[in-house]
């Protein structure tokens, strides 16, 4: 029997990876946007804005299998979904944030770590952590624990990313001479591709997991140096990548995660919250990760056919160090 996907976006990123591995699995797929980018081929359309009167009626009517949900915003939006298909699908999975634990979760956390404070579920937009855990409580208030899926991402990163954060540092590296790398080189890294993320998200709601689970890499799938090495060949520049003390890149006012992408400081809360999640319950349940060598080479040739410049979400701030932040900071 044919498996019926509602994906709510499908256009952009996580979305849109989530769309064409359901397609790839033979999946009847219909997507639920704005209008605002064209879905891939072999879907069904329905138009709608979840934060205008009347944005859900095209979900009216329609049963669904799966419905997949990655909206980040005022939780009232996921709650308001959930109420609707309620009785119409027979799982909700969300893709979450391993946002939701508790500031500062500690190193190797797994989904029992302490949790924030959710946004109420009439809530209008609050901080992203809350928001995200408030989405969650929505979806468990309409589908119950036995009918959602909590898949709390960490970094993602590959194809149709809309963060820039991967592209800013392909699109550095490109422009060639000398390259300041933030260290050590051998710092552990823990990511995502968005394909492996969305094969796995189909493959669980296939065979009716629920629960929540951390959904990123291992930890230290790749390392800082691999990171930007995998950038250098994919992009055969002629860079000369000068790795640089984490004490002399914060000196410089610098700032980690946004400024360098990816980066932070070693032993620093934000390095256990980003790099170091347990991931082994999403492991067994069949996540399998692609060598960092072939999201990086695979985004750079999806970033090429753009004219190297990503579609970046208005709704997020830009990453990147500005040029002469990076020469002062080299000497050069």
């Amino acid at each position: 029997m044919t498996r019926r996907l509602l994906i709510l976006g499908g256009t952009e990123f996580v979305g849109r990876a989530v769309v064409e591995a359901a397609l790839g699995h033979g999946w009847d797929v219909t997507v639920f946007h704005r209008g605002r980018h064209e879905p891939p081929g072999g879907v069904r359309s329905l138009h709608g804005d979840r934060t205008a009167p009347d944005g859900l009626a095209a979900l009216a009517e329609g049963e669904w299998d799966v419905v997949v949900d990655t909206w980040s915003a005022a939780p009232r939006a996921v709650r308001d979904t959930a109420r609707l298909l309620a009785g119409r699908v027979s799982r909700y999975v969300y893709v979450s944030s391993c946002s939701v634990y508790a500031w500062a979760p500690a190193a190797g956390y797994a989904e029992d770590a302490p949790l924030v404070e959710g946004a109420a579920a009439d809530a209008e937009q609050t901080d992203y952590a809350r928001d995200k855990r408030g989405a969650e409580l929505a979806v468990l208030d309409a589908f119950g624990a036995e009918g959602s899926l909590l898949v709390r991402s960490g970094l993602i990163l590959g194809p149709y990313e809309n963060i820039g954060r991967l592209p800013w540092w392909l699109n550095r590296i490109a422009r060639g001479g000398p390259v300041l790398a933030p260290g050590p080189r051998d710092l552990p890294l823990q990511y995502v591709d968005v394909r492996d993320l969305a094969e796995w998200i189909v493959g669980a709601a296939e065979v009716g997991r629920e629960g929540a689970f951390n959904l990123v890499g291992p930890q230290g799938h790749t390392t800082m140096g691999g990171l930007l090495d995998a950038c250098v060949r994919a992009t055969g520049a002629q860079v000369e990548l000068r790795w640089t003390d984490p004490d002399v890149v914060l000196d410089a006012g610098i700032e980690p995660w946004t400024q360098l992408p990816v980066w932070v400081p070693p032993g620093s809360d934000l390095h256990a919250a980003l790099h170091s999640a347990d991931v082994s319950r999403a492991v067994r349940a069949g996540l399998r990760c692609r060598a960092v060598s072939e999201t990086v080479a695979d985004t750079w040739s999806w970033l090429q056919s753009l004219g190297g410049v990503a579609p970046l979400r208005a709704d997020r701030p830009g990453v990147g160090l500005d040029p002469a932040v990076e020469s002062k900071v080299l000497g050069v």
